[in-house]
């Protein structure tokens, strides 16, 4: 099932808290004193040895969770889609196998590059591209974020691209790279509305997407599955915007930007008169409530990456991750 934990983002001061910060702030000034306010200056998300060792707990911790079939061990270091497919994976797991994970291997991330954004206010993040030891030759690309400086970082995107796609980003002099705001003019489709307009793609189709795996052929092989014999099956796609599902983008050097996002996707199969729903795998019936008689309807969240081009270009979807959630029979 998908976990809907809500943001983690900034607590709010009590009344006595915030009387007593204001006094201080007055204190100072009154001395002489500048008074930074954290939340306003352009920083760098974090240093490149703290996203070191943010990546060396979250792979520990991925690993325990993975091997104990165990979603209370990596809770703390994942968050947003990679939360919601992570932990439906343990559930299930978990359901047809107790004692813990029989094929665990560990998990193995190296040749880590960080890509460590100047930005104002929170939530901060920053991007590791990896290799990793499953997916092949693969670059595993994993977004860190935290709402606040008393927070884990999380990783809420986690996305698989083959080597040649990771794009090259823009930098300052001292190697910090640039956030790309939700909002932003000049790009093929603003990063704050690529969810929807890749579920509206989906669905009908366009030409703001350039072809490929993610994309038309998709939207081919779906068409193919819509009318099979004895079962018909409807697709609902849906974008996801908010909280801890917001889309993150960083500046590429050619202008454009790199962006993940997320989206949400329904897939209902409804056996014909006289027939029945294939039987799921296990997996599947672990995260399934209801009888499965006529039909079956499947919950999944995906992450995407994609090139965003400046304006007047194909948006590229480079990877996409997807897991089920959830499922309901009818």
């Amino acid at each position: 099932m998908s976990r809907d934990r809500g943001p983690r983002r900034l607590r709010r001061l009590g009344r006595s808290a915030l009387i007593a910060a204001s006094l201080t702030a007055l204190a100072l000034t009154a001395s002489g004193c500048v008074v930074v306010h954290g939340e306003r200056e352009v920083l760098p998300a974090t240093t490149r040895a703290e996203a070191a060792k943010a990546l060396q707990q979250f792979t520990t911790s991925y690993n325990n969770a993975d091997k104990a079939y165990d979603s209370s061990l990596d809770a703390d270091h994942t968050t947003g889609a990679l939360a919601d497919i992570d932990g439906a994976r343990l559930k299930a797991g978990h359901a047809n196998n107790p004692d813990g994970n029989p094929n665990h291997t560990p998990l193995k991330l190296t040749d880590a590059k960080f890509t460590i954004p100047k930005k104002a206010g929170w939530p901060r993040w920053f991007l590791a591209d990896t290799a990793g030891n499953k997916g092949g030759a693969a670059r595993w690309l994993l977004v860190f974020t935290r709402g606040g400086l008393d927070e884990p970082w999380e990783v809420a995107y986690l996305t698989l691209v083959a080597p040649g796609d990771v794009p090259a980003f823009k930098t300052d002099k001292d190697g910090w790279a640039e956030a790309v705001p939700a909002n932003s003019a000049g790009l093929a489709v603003p990063p704050g509305e690529l969810s929807k307009d890749y579920t509206t793609y989906l669905k009908s189709g366009g030409d703001g997407f350039a072809a490929g795996a993610h994309t038309s052929a998709w939207r081919a092989h779906r068409a193919k599955d819509t009318s099979r014999p004895g079962l018909a099956t409807q697709y609902i796609d849906e974008p996801m915007n908010s909280g801890d599902y917001a889309p993150l983008a960083l500046r590429t050097k050619d202008g454009g930007a790199l962006v993940f996002f997320t989206t949400r996707h329904y897939e209902k199969q409804t056996a014909h008169s006289g027939t029945s729903v294939p039987p799921p795998n296990k997996d599947v019936l672990a995260l399934t409530t209801g009888e499965i008689k006529q039909s079956l309807t499947m919950e999944f969240v995906s992450n995407e990456v994609a090139l965003d081009p400046r304006r007047g270009g194909k948006v590229s979807v480079l990877g996409r991750i997807q897991g089920l959630t959830s499922a309901q029979g009818g």
